[in-house]
């Protein structure tokens, strides 16, 4: 048996082939389609994927204002957030949040399922959400995908 067909290609920073990819958010449940967006950022869906290279393709969310959450999620769920003085802890509902900043539901889910190091704050950056149907990106010639 000839081994040298079997070898283990590991992508780095300079082979990985990135491309951009719109997902339309109208109607979805945030954590599901949360968890396939960070997927696919993360490049989990390539054959090519390495776990400490940024390697994911670059997300463009459209409609993260028409995204749905299950059950009373909508509007007994929290988000935390601290100032970083004494009594300076803020709570949020989604409700609220999406009423002053639509996009950021969605960022907070997304970003909660990467990894919480360096690599994952990389990663982050090639997610970018907006609330219309609008984005700066058409230069970029994305495809659009159904999740």
């Amino acid at each position: 048996m000839n081994t040298l067909s079997y070898k283990t290609v590991s992508a780095k920073k300079t082979t990985v082939n990135k491309q951009w990819v719109v997902v339309d958010a109208q109607g979805e449940i945030l954590g599901r389609l949360s968890s396939k967006i960070a997927m696919i950022v993360r490049g989990k869906n390539k054959p090519s994927y390495t776990p400490h290279v940024d390697c994911g393709d670059n997300v463009i969310v459209i409609n993260a204002d028409k995204v749905k959450l299950t059950g009373n999620k909508f509007s007994e769920k929290q988000y935390v957030s601290y100032t970083g003085y004494p009594g300076g802890q803020r709570f949020i509902s989604p409700k609220e949040l999406m009423a002053k900043h639509p996009e950021r539901v969605v960022e907070k889910a997304v970003r909660g399922m990467l990894p919480k190091n360096r690599l994952g704050r990389a990663i982050y950056k090639n997610l970018y959400v907006y609330a219309g149907t609008d984005h700066p990106h058409a230069a970029q010639n994305p495809t659009t995908i159904k999740l």
